[in-house]
């Protein structure tokens, strides 16, 4: 941007300390000490509140007992993703948060940090921990490499299925690589990380969209869906069109594209109370913008998790609730963003007549979710669709019994440890499929 109400690209060694990881690693001290205050449940509830059912005592105790190794397997094997969950799973309202010590008045153990702590040892060095199965003659193609298809794609490998992934980015990775934030893990964290899981053998293809899924069935036995969402929504306000406006998912996308080097506002306003918006409100905070948070219900209503919004006031993040857009404000650039207050009234939005006021801004990020891949969905021959969610079965197959689906193109957009057991469970019930037929 050559607005003059724009910060100059920072230094990188300056922007990279701001961004420094949330979750530093631990050192082997460090884990054996956390480790050894686990009481290791019977029954925990800790692995009831993990999506991917990981042996969460299993894998403490064997880090307590220095089985590194093993306590990476024991992760891996229900998540292949285990090292990015690790640090970007929001460990304090799953596992953590269902820690029995939260009922002693304690810290819960920090199952996050021990996680990434095994897992980054298994990847650091190259501990080859599943093999490619016996080949079936059996071809799959998976659309996405995101985390749904990363893993969908690993557990198919381990079954000896041929599989082929189809990314329409420049990377892969998919949320972990383009969606989140990056002091929560860096690019250079999902690369490595990709690079452990794709060398049991499956193939990655990355600047390939599928415009017609036409030519994917004549080659392949069953295509998984792994697509995820799709751009910002809009918001349907004068100005929205102006150089300033950016999508939440469009500006963390390019953030992490370019490695932090981009401009951003001096005053930054971000429309929007989920936690896409804090990460957007927080990396502009870190690369010096004054940045305000609109919000139209209240703190309370809101759905950001509690931390990351604490997070975001320890940034100098100002909130501003009860509040909504309606007018992007500017010549060519944006020069502020015109609001009006709200009461609510049973839950029902009520603007107020006479309490707009304008807040002064040169760039504003649109906030309010992600548009689904509708149309992409309905090119596919008898896919059904629910508010443009993908239908499927418990073994997540579709209407279309060659194709399968899982991750946020079924369920809206969760975290990305749903979305990596949506994929392995989705692998699962493709080989049931794919051997069943083989056998008739």
């Amino acid at each position: 941007m050559s607005d003059i109400n724009f910060l100059p690209v920072p230094e990188q060694s300056s922007v990279e300390k701001k961004f420094a990881k949330t979750k530093p690693m631990m050192t082997a001290s460090e884990a054996i000490l956390e480790s050894s205050r686990c009481l290791f449940c019977y029954d925990a509830p800790c692995i009831n509140a993990c999506p991917t059912s990981i042996d969460i005592p299993m894998f403490i105790r064997q880090i307590m007992t220095k089985n590194t190794t093993g306590a990476a397997k024991t992760i891996f094997t229900q998540n292949i993703l285990g090292k990015s969950c690790g640090q970007v799973c929001p460990t304090s309202v799953l596992c953590e948060g269902a820690c029995v010590y939260h009922d002693l008045n304690e810290k819960p153990i920090d199952i996050g940090r021990l996680q990434a702590y095994a897992t980054e040892h298994a990847i650091d060095n190259n501990i080859r921990l599943f093999k490619k199965g016996k080949p079936t003659g059996k071809k799959v193609a998976v659309i996405g490499a995101g985390p749904a298809g990363i893993a969908c794609a690993h557990e198919l490998t381990v079954m000896g299925h041929e599989v082929v992934i189809f990314e329409a980015n420049k990377k892969a990775g998919g949320l972990n690589t383009y969606g989140v934030a990056p002091y929560k893990f860096s690019n250079e964290d999902v690369n490595r990380e990709i690079k452990y899981i794709s060398e049991i053998g499956f193939k990655i293809k990355t600047n390939s969209p599928i415009a017609k899924v036409s030519r994917l069935e004549k080659e392949f036995d069953v295509i998984f869906i792994g697509t995820g969402l799709g751009s910002s929504k809009k918001i349907n306000i004068p100005g929205e069109n102006l150089k300033g406006v950016f999508g939440a998912t469009e500006f963390i996308h390019n953030l992490r594209a370019k490695e932090l080097k981009v401009s951003v506002g001096k005053d930054v306003v971000v429309i929007g109370g989920g936690n896409t918006a804090i990460d957007a409100a927080v990396e502009s905070s870190l690369l010096g913008a004054n940045v305000t948070i609109i919000y139209r219900r209240s703190e309370k209503e809101q759905s950001a998790y509690d931390f990351e919004i604490e997070h975001a006031k320890k940034h100098n993040v100002k909130f501003i609730y009860l509040t909504s857009p309606v007018e992007i404000l500017g010549k060519g650039n944006v020069k502020g963003l015109r609001c009006i207050k709200n009461k609510l009234k049973k839950s029902e939005i009520v603007s107020q007549k006479g309490s707009e006021f304008v807040i002064p801004c040169s760039m504003v990020i649109k906030a309010r979710g992600q548009e689904k891949m509708t149309d992409f969905f309905k090119s596919i021959p008898k896919i059904k669709l629910n508010n443009g969610k993908v239908i499927v079965n418990k073994s997540f197959q579709t209407a279309n019994p060659k194709y399968f689906a899982g991750g946020d193109c079924i369920n809206g957009g969760k975290e990305v440890v749903n979305a990596v057991a949506d994929g392995r469970d989705a692998a699962r019930g493709i080989d049931k499929f794919l051997m069943k037929k083989n056998r008739s």
